[in-house]
């Protein structure tokens, strides 16, 4: 069994996702993981590494790599990755969604190191940039819309949910 998590910024992805694997004993693998990473050794942000990528389509080349490698030659791992579903096609696929306000407040109170906003305004506005970003390299590069929610077998709004509920509500379907 392989699990792929989508969704939008602060629905919880990781931190779903993580529990998720530990639950069902599976290895665990994040996208944005090694996007952050990738930024890291350019010497760039995030939000510079997904500009980038709206010209450059190497921002993207090499973790859809590594998800469509994976998918082909592993089993039984949870995935989290805007696009994973779609070169994980035999996954099972899960869109996590939440108010963008919500969403916002969660990442501006469990933010990143690469990820620091001032204020609630400045987070919402550098989210929606973020999301506006990638549905233009998604679509150039893949004429794909991850936000479509017909691309996904469940699709869960995080948004009243605490992440305990909402790995159970993903191991209560895939069971």
């Amino acid at each position: 069994m392989i699990i792929t998590i989508s969704g939008t910024v602060g629905s919880g992805k990781s931190s779903v996702g993580i529990l998720v694997a530990k639950k069902l004993g599976f290895k665990y693998y994040c996208i944005g993981d090694l996007r952050r990473e990738m930024a890291r050794k350019r010497g760039i942000s995030l939000e510079e590494l997904n500009k980038l990528g709206e010209k450059d389509p190497s921002t993207d080349l090499e973790p859809d790599k590594f998800a469509e490698k994976k998918g082909k030659t592993e089993d039984n791992f949870v995935m989290v990755g805007r696009t994973s579903f779609h070169f994980i096609p035999k996954s099972i696929k899960i869109f996590l969604d939440v108010d963008p306000k919500i969403g916002a407040e969660r990442v501006l109170n469990h933010s990143r190191n690469d990820e620091k906003y001032k204020d609630l305004n400045e987070a919402i506005e550098k989210i929606r940039m973020r999301l506006e970003s990638d549905k233009v390299s998604y679509r150039k590069y893949y004429n794909l819309n991850i936000f479509d929610k017909k691309n996904y077998d469940y699709v869960i709004d995080t948004t009243n949910l605490t992440i305990k509920e909402v790995v159970d509500k993903i191991i209560e379907k895939i069971r």
